[in-house]
């Protein structure tokens, strides 16, 4: 089982769009790493988590006792408050694994198998145990990935003084 999150509620079928793998894909998102996306679309963030090694000092800084942080910009807060999901649920068995962040991708259409319709983001990251951490630009962040965390950029091109 796999996810896809969009602001949609009436897909009937995902079919392939262009990619930056040089093909059209399909992307969907494994269920443990479904935080990522409980996002309007376009919002930028920054998600971070310890990995396996992960040094006690990096957690202490950047978690601050949390389990996962996502960091938004604070114009962004609104928007969240208000925005409803809508999570499609997929058949793994047409898609092949991306990365280590729980992508999976397929290059034929799939029709989803179920939608669920998701509200109160900010209460659904903390079921997720994300922390959410607005902060007025999230260029100061960008060092994060020089942690021993693993750190996830998504949509960054949207975020202000992100050059």
């Amino acid at each position: 089982m796999l996810y896809h999150f969009s602001d949609h509620p009436d897909i009937t079928c995902f079919a392939p769009r262009p990619s930056r793998l040089g093909q059209p894909m399909v992307w969907t998102i494994a269920p443990d790493h479904a935080f990522l996306y409980l996002f309007p679309r376009d919002c930028p963030r920054i998600l971070i988590w310890p990995k396996a090694h992960s040094s006690v000092v990096d957690q202490d800084i950047w978690l601050q006792g949390a389990r996962r942080v996502a960091f938004v910009e604070t114009r962004w807060m609104s928007r969240i408050r208000r925005a409803t999901l809508y999570r499609y649920t997929l058949r793994d068995d047409a898609f092949r694994p991306l990365d280590d962040v729980g992508m999976y991708v397929a290059d034929k259409a799939v029709r989803p198998t179920h939608m669920r319709v998701i509200s109160g983001l900010p209460a659904a990251l903390a079921r997720a145990d994300v922390a959410l951490q607005p902060l007025p630009t999230l260029a100061r962040l960008k060092r994060v990935w020089q942690t021993s965390l693993h750190a996830s950029g998504i949509r960054l091109k949207n975020a202000r003084d992100w050059h």
